[in-house]
């Protein structure tokens, strides 16, 4: 128990120890399994540990690992035994200092690791590889809504540029609201309720500006103390906080920004959306993430209907899964413009579905990935705004790939019955060794296989890797694995390996070695005949393929000579 005078001691996750020593997580979990000295946890969970940060950087020196670590490892290091826990002020420290402040970054060898970071590398180089690795740790619990700097890549796409003002209503450490608008900017305005957050932000928009163009960013309650009131943007952006549940709507109620209704107490990003296009000015345009669950919540249908019929609503983005910092849901991202005049609202809705498309772009969607929907169709019962729901992927050619898909699965299925191996009935003597089995543990202790994460794999010319990995995940290592109460736990190295000479070793090898490729084609088999089928399905339902004709029914020739017309009133009679 830590007393009163003691300092706690910093701990680190087992995805931080893996970034300091420049190694796998796997690895990681491999030295907690192998290495008996390896620093026990101190905290946390079975599932998330947490260790000692100065333990485990003692060990690793000890075991040589991770002594050549980059300087920005070096400088996190540095600012972890400095600050523990409150990194988000580490780095309002360190970008002060990179900016030319005196006396915010004391630790002296944080300062000399920085300042050498910055002999080669732009500051905000500097800065965005600290706020990775910010968002990727266990100190981004502090911080709600701070932006991913993959978010701020796909905000930035549809943002485009301005000259004018940029606004952030929740900035957080100021992802958004430094990565868009260009180098024309004229001004960028925050806020956010996270102060050292705010701190973060204001270095960072101070570091990226390409000329004098003035930074104002506050902390405070965007909602509840609105530190702009009078504020017409140019282009707003923002993530706000998810599901807060009391966001001041008793406060509020008839509060001028709810143009569109006062939105429920569960509807807390409906006042965010709302808040951003009151400040977007006429002709402006804002770019608001929010959860998917937004665009179809049944208590939000009202406002979004609202929303719609206004012309407020320009276009509405899903985005790819993992874009998200605090939480894996998906994000949609809401593009909003303010129209310029009377008369000048737009009549449709541009609906983007990208969430098929990489986190990492592109952004730019193909045809089949967008389409305009007037506003009339949007105004249902339901008022559903999820793009999936208006953009379609295009139809096939059903003939044409179905008849390709037909052609393939003959040439596969051929191909099956070769990769199956014939396999005779074991002999008497064969060179298998019916003796004490090896371990794989052994095999790890001797240096003979690796073990990283489920993948084991032999490092020794006296091992075949398919043997290894064939028998390692025979039945009967399986069952081994699984409990009396019937929980199944991968442990690999408890596994045990026939004995037998590297000759007999290569044959089951390459037995393995047949059954993978037997087992990956037969995957392969099922996914296109499973796409052959929904091709027949779909071709036949919707009138773009007949059925075959009876065997010996003579009316092939009869069939050739009809014409498009006869074949569509005999479809056209089929459906009575």
């Amino acid at each position: 128990m830590i007393g009163e005078d003691e300092v706690p001691d910093i701990t680190a996750t087992a995805a931080e120890i893996a970034r300091l020593a420049g190694v796998t997580r796997a690895a990681v979990s491999n030295w907690r399994r192998r290495r008996s000295d390896f620093p026990a946890p101190v905290g946390g969970t079975t599932a998330s540990p947490l260790f000692s940060l100065a333990e485990v950087r003692q060990w690793l020196e000890g075991q040589r690992e991770g002594r050549e670590v980059s300087g920005e490892v070096r400088l996190w290091q540095a600012l972890r035994g400095t600050y523990g826990e409150e990194m988000v002020r580490a780095l309002a420290a360190v970008g002060d200092h990179l900016g030319g402040g005196l006396g915010e970054l004391t630790d002296q060898g944080a300062r000399e690791v920085a300042d050498g970071l910055v002999a080669d590398r732009m500051p905000t180089e500097v800065m965005d590889a600290l706020v990775a690795r910010l968002l990727e740790s266990t100190s981004r619990a502090a911080l709600d809504g701070a932006s991913t700097l993959r978010l701020a890549r796909a905000v930035r796409e549809f943002a485009g540029e301005t000259s004018g003002t940029v606004f952030d209503p929740a900035c957080g450490i100021g992802s958004l609201l430094v990565g868009v608008g260009g180098d024309a900017v004229g001004s960028r305005l925050g806020q956010d309720t996270h102060a050292d957050a705010t701190r973060v932000a204001r270095v960072r928009a101070a570091l990226a500006a390409t000329r004098a163009a003035p930074v104002e960013i506050v902390a405070g309650d965007s909602l509840r103390a609105d530190a702009f009131p009078d504020l017409r943007a140019d282009l707003v952006v923002c993530e706000p906080p998810t599901a807060v549940a009391d966001w001041g709507r008793e406060q509020l109620l008839i509060d001028p920004r709810w143009e569109a209704g006062v939105p429920s107490r569960g509807e807390s990003e409906l006042a965010w959306l709302q808040h951003c296009y009151h400040h977007t000015a006429p002709g402006g345009r804002a770019v608001v993430a929010l959860p998917a669950s937004v665009a179809h919540r049944r208590s939000g249908r009202r406002i979004r209907a609202e929303l719609v019929r206004r012309g407020c609503v320009a276009a509405v983005v899903a985005l790819p899964p993992g874009l998200a910092a605090s939480h894996a849901l998906p994000l949609h991202l809401w593009l909003l413009s303010r129209p310029s005049g009377p008369g000048r609202a737009t009549g449709t809705v541009r609906m983007v579905d990208l969430s098929s498309n990489s986190p990492d772009g592109p952004w730019e969607p193909q045809p089949h990935q967008e389409s305009e929907v007037p506003l009339i169709d949007l105004l249902d019962n339901d008022v559903d705004l999820t793009p999936s729901r208006y953009v379609r992927e295009p139809e096939p050619d059903y003939a044409v790939e179905y008849a390709t898909l037909r052609d393939e699965l003959d040439k596969r299925l051929s191909r099956l019955q070769a990769l199956l191996p014939e396999l005779p009935p074991r002999g008497g003597d064969d060179g298998l060794d019916d003796g004490v089995p090896v371990a794989v543990s052994d095999l790890l202790a001797a240096g003979l296989v690796s073990l990283d994460g489920d993948e084991l794999t032999s490092v020794s010319d006296q091992l075949d890797a398919d043997y290894v990995r064939g028998f390692a995940s025979s039945a009967a290592n399986a069952r081994r694995s699984t409990s009396s109460s019937g929980t199944f736990r991968a442990d690999l190295q408890a596994a045990r390996l026939p004995r037998m000479d590297v000759e007999r070793q290569h044959r089951y090898g390459d037995a393995f070695r047949s059954l993978g490729a037997f087992e990956l084609e037969l995957a392969e088999l099922a996914r296109m005949g499973d796409r052959a089928a929904r091709l027949a399905r779909d071709g036949l339902t919707g009138g773009a393929l007949d059925p075959p004709l009876p065997h010996g029914s003579g009316d092939a020739e009869h069939q050739s000579t009809m014409t498009d017309g006869d074949a569509a009133v005999g479809r056209e009679d089929r459906t009575f």
